[in-house]
């Protein structure tokens, strides 16, 4: 994997799923958009029938929730770090590095209906090749997902404590464990670019209220990363205190950053067992 700028990736530098709290920590990311990306889902269909590969489970709520409410047939699990997942009838945990090669006896080219990664590639400087190779693992007639958030702060956006730390975040992430959203609305372009068709894209954006999931998991998200940010210049300890508490208050007045879905399909017929 090629490396951030300072040399660490995500879970080493910054969100180590070993630090109290992390599953936590995704889990309010999980309420604040799973009820989207499975209204999505079922919209394309997902359903009784399909194998599914479900890439950075996380704490494996999308996985849990394709089996339970769209009933499909099966469901893999993939994540460098599994140990917020378990194994249940129907869902298996695999362990594994996608920036690695996808080489594991069930990464089998074409045997996955659907193939969805959500917060994922914006992590990977690799993104272009890791697109590519989720595409192989398409089944015919199936769909590749892919969801990652997009900035909304501008140079335009009116100045708050949220909009200061936020542009802190992203500059530090991008230079401590190499995430970058920049290139994320090119979704469709890429997916359209690894050979799938009927691309097409969408945002949500989720509204900021205090004491919400999504206000929780950004107060979150920069109390971890908030190393990073410092390192930036951009902000110091007080500047992040304020927006901690802009979050918590009524005052709160923002966009938070969006989650983009894209979706392309592979063309042909599904003709797995």
């Amino acid at each position: 994997m090629t490396a951030a700028p300072d040399g660490g990736r995500y879970g080493e530098a910054v969100f180590r799923p070993e630090q109290a709290g992390e599953d936590r920590r995704i889990d309010l990311g999980a309420l604040t958009y799973d009820d989207v990306t499975m209204a999505r889902l079922r919209a394309l269909g997902v359903g009784p029938g399909w194998r599914c590969l479900d890439v950075g489970a996380g704490t494996g709520t999308v996985s849990g929730r394709l089996l339970d409410e769209a009933g499909v047939r099966s469901v893999l699990a993939v994540d460098r770090d599994v140990r917020f997942l378990a194994g249940r009838p129907g869902l298996d945990v695999l362990e594994a590095d996608i920036t690695a090669g996808l080489t594991a006896p069930d990464l089998v080219p074409g045997r996955f209906r659907l193939v969805h990664a959500r917060f994922v590639l914006m992590h990977l400087p690799e993104h272009e090749r890791v697109i590519s190779a989720l595409a192989e693992l398409v089944a015919p007639g199936g769909v590749l997902v892919l969801g990652d958030a997009v900035d909304l702060t501008s140079d335009r956006t009116p100045g708050t404590p949220y909009t200061t730390v936020m542009r802190a975040m992203w500059q530090g992430l991008r230079a401590t464990i190499g995430t970058d959203v920049s290139w994320v609305p090119s979704y469709p372009q890429l997916l359209r670019g690894a050979g799938l068709g009927s691309v097409a894209a969408e945002i949500h954006v989720p509204p900021l209220l205090p004491g919400s999931p999504v206000n929780r998991f950004w107060a979150d998200t920069w109390e971890r990363s908030r190393a990073a940010m410092l390192a930036t210049g951009l902000v110091d300890d007080a500047a992040v205190d304020a927006a901690v508490r802009y979050l918590a208050s009524e005052e709160c007045a923002a966009l938070s950053a969006g989650l983009l879905t894209a979706w392309g399909w592979k063309s042909g017929e599904d003709a797995s067992p």
